[in-house]
C-alpha cells in the first residue's frame, strides 16, 4: 500500500509533507504548537526546528515550543541531532540523574512528530518516506527503523536527500533534462547529477535516475563553529575558560543567528554576558567578514571539490557540465550570498534556482512514497577487512564500488577464503561500509561537543576516531557465518564466494566449501547496501 507521509529530518529544520491524490502533488503538514512559518521564494514553508527541551518535571517541548519558551541556549535543550547521530557522536549529556545522547534526544524528537501526523492524518498501515543525506551510514538507516518502530510506524522506506529534492521541484524539471542538485543544510553538504526521464505508459510523476553523488561533512553547524572560533580569538578568550563556559551555549546561539542575518543584512552584532560575573563578550560580524572565514576553512575548495565529484561520475556515464539544464538549490545554507554566487560563477546566473530550499527534499520523499519512481545506484564504497599477518592490522579489500548501478547483472567480486588456524569450524567475512576520509581543508579536524555541564568546546577529532566514522562494520553482528565440516586447517582454501547485488540494493553471496563441493549459500542476501 503507497503512502502519504514523509519526513525530511533534517540538522536545524525537520519538514513533514504529505502526498495529495487529487492534486497529485505534495502538502506541506502544518504543526501549530512544533512549527513555524518561513518565507521562501516560491512561498512559504512550514518547518519544526530541530529542536527538543527536556524539563526538570518531566515533560518536553518541541521545535518551536522551545524558542517560544526561550530555551533555545538551555543546557538542557538538545539541538543539531541529525550531525550527531550522523557521525555516531558519543556525546552525552547528564539530565535529571540519567545520561541522555543524540540517539536519544533524536528518538524523542522525531517519533514525537510521527505521532502527531500519524494522528492528525488517522493513517493506517501505510508506508512513511523518510530522508537520508548521500553519506549517511548503515547505522542511520537502522537508527531511522528504531524511530518508526517506536511510533508504531514499521512500514517505512528510505530516499536520499538529493534525489527527494529533484521530485520536490517538480515544476522547473522536464523529461530528458540533467539537473544538479546543492544541497546544502545544517549539517552537510550533498551534490548529486540527476536525469529527469519520462515515465512509461504515460504514468503519472516523473523518474529521475541519478548520475554521479557526493558529499561533504560541511554544513551550516560548522560555520556556526568557525564563527564562535572567531568571536573567542577576537575577545582574546578560549572556550575553556572558566567564565567562558557558561556563556559558551548561549554564543553560539548568537553566532548562528548572526550568520542568518548575514544572507540579508551586511552586518550582525554578536553580544553575550556572563549575569554571575559581568563578563562580556562582544564581535561585529560582516558578510565580508564571513567570507573570509569560509575562505581561510577552504569552504569553496570543499564546495567545488565535491561538485567536481558528483560532475565526474555523470561525465563516466556520458553527461557533461554543459548537459545540466538548471542547479537546483536546496538547505537552509544556501541562503548564503556567497555561496550562490560561488555557483553562478561556475554554472551562470541562469542556470541556477533557488526557489524552494526548505521544503522540496520533503515534496519529494512524499512523491516517492505516494509511488513515483526512479533509478539510483549504490552511494558508498563496500569492502571485506582482511589482517596483514606480516606488518599487523588490516587492509580493505575492495567489494562493491560506489557508482555501481543494481541489480547487477552477474557476480561484482569473487575471492576465497582461507582458515586461520588448524581445526576452524566457523569463518566468515567482515563487510565494511566505506564513507569518504579525505582530509578537509588540511591539519587535524575538529568538532564542536558539550560537556556534561551543557558548556560548548572545540575540540580535535583523534585520528581512531576519524577512522571510526568513516569505516563502518555492517555485519558485526554476524560476522562468522561460513561453517566448514569437517574443520579447516590453517592456511586451507576452504571456501569459494562470490557477490552480487539484488534490486533492493541487498547484497547477495553465494559460497561453495571447495573440500565437499557443496553448495552452501545461492544468492543469501547479507547486508542491505546504501
Amino acid at each position: 500500500m503507497p503512502g502519504r507521509l514523509a519526513i525530511d529530518f533534517g540538522t536545524s529544520n525537520t519538514v513533514v509533507a504529505v502526498w495529495n491524490e487529487t492534486t497529485q502533488s505534495a502538502d506541506l503538514l502544518h504543526v501549530p504548537d512544533f512549527g513555524r512559518v518561513y518565507q521562501q521564494s516560491d512561498g512559504q514553508a512550514s518547518v519544526i526546528p530541530s529542536l527538543i527541551h527536556y524539563t526538570e518535571d518531566r515533560r518536553r517541548w518541541i521545535g518551536s515550543q522551545v524558542l517560544q519558551q526561550n530555551l533555545y541556549s538551555s543546557p538542557r535543550t538538545f539541538r543539531w541531532m541529525k550531525r550527531y547521530i550522523v557521525n555516531r557522536s558519543p556525546l552525552k549529556l547528564r539530565l535529571d540523574g540519567q545520561q541522555l545522547s543524540p540517539f536519544d534526544a533524536g528518538r524523542d524528537f522525531l517519533s514525537s512528530v510521527l505521532l502527531f501526523a500519524a494522528a492528525e492524518l488517522n493513517l493506517g498501515q501505510e508506508e512513511v518516506a523518510f530522508t537520508a543525506p548521500v553519506e549517511a551510514f548503515e547505522h542511520y538507516e537502522d537508527w531511522l527503523g528504531e524511530v518508526a518502530k517506536a511510533a508504531g510506524m514499521p512500514r517505512f522506506r528510505l530516499i536520499d536527500e538529493p534525489s527527494a529534492a529533484a521530485l520536490g521541484y517538480g515544476a522547473p524539471i522536464q523529461p530528458g533534462d540533467v539537473y544538479l542538485i546543492f544541497d546544502f543544510g545544517g549539517g552537510t553538504l550533498d551534490v548529486s547529477t540527476i536525469l529527469i526521464e519520462a515515465e512509461p505508459q504515460q504514468q503519472s510523476g516523473r523518474r529521475c535516475r541519478v548520475l554521479g553523488k557526493a558529499g561533504a561533512d560541511l554544513g551550516g553547524m560548522t560555520l556556526d563553529q568557525w564563527i564562535f572560533q572567531d568571536v573567542l580569538r577576537q575577545n582574546r578568550r578560549s572556550d575553556a575558560d572558566e567564565e567562558i563556559r557558561p556563556i559558551s551555549n548561549a554564543l553560539l546561539v548568537e553566532c548562528e543567528r548572526a550568520k542568518e542575518r548575514l544572507s540579508f543584512e551586511e552586518r550582525a552584532g554578536i553580544s553575550v554576558v556572563n549575569p554571575e560575573t559581568g563578563t562580556a563578550l562582544t564581535a561585529q560580524l560582516t558578510r565580508s567578514r564571513l567570507e573570509e572565514l569560509l575562505d581561510e576553512h577552504d569552504a569553496y575548495r570543499q564546495i567545488d571539490q565535491t561538485m567536481r565529484r558528483a560532475l565526474n561520475s555523470a561525465r563516466e556515464r556520458g553527461y557533461l557540465e554543459e548537459h545540466i539544464k538548471a542547479v537546483l538549490m536546496v538547505g537552509g545554507s544556501s541562503h548564503i550570498p556567497s555561496v550562490q554566487s560561488t555557483l553562478r560563477r561556475i554554472f551562470g546566473r541562469e542556470r541556477v534556482m533557488l526557489g524552494r530550499p526548505l521544503d522540496a527534499i520533503a515534496r519529494g520523499a512524499a512523491a516517492f512514497v505516494a509511488g513515483v519512481d526512479f533509478y539510483d545506484h549504490i552511494q558508498h564504497d563496500y569492502a571485506i577487512r582482511h589482517l596483514r599477518r606480516d606488518q599487523g592490522g588490516y587492509d580493505y579489500r575492495p567489494l562493491v564500488s560506489r557508482g555501481t548501478p543494481y541489480p547487477t547483472p552477474e557476480a561484482v567480486a569473487r575471492l576465497t577464503v582461507k582458515a586461520a588456524y588448524d581445526g576452524q569450524t566457523h569463518l566468515g567475512l567482515a563487510i565494511f561500509e566505506v564513507g569518504d576520509s579525505s582530509p578537509r581543508g588540511g591539519g587535524q579536524p575538529v568538532e564542536l561537543v558539550f560537556d556534561p555541564s551543557g558548556a560548548a568546546r572545540v575540540m580535535p577529532v583523534e585520528p581512531d576516531e576519524s577512522e571510526r566514522r568513516h569505516l563502518f562494520w555492517m555485519n558485526e553482528g554476524q560476522p562468522t557465518f561460513l561453517v566448514a565440516d569437517p574443520p579447516a586447517r590453517r592456511g586451507e582454501p576452504r571456501f569459494e564466494v562470490e557477490f552480487s547485488v539484488d534490486g533492493n540494493k541487498r547484497l547477495l553471496l553465494t559460497a561453495r566449501d571447495l573440500q565437499t563441493g557443496r553448495l552452501l549459500y545461492q544468492a543469501y542476501p547479507v547486508v542491505k547496501l546504501t
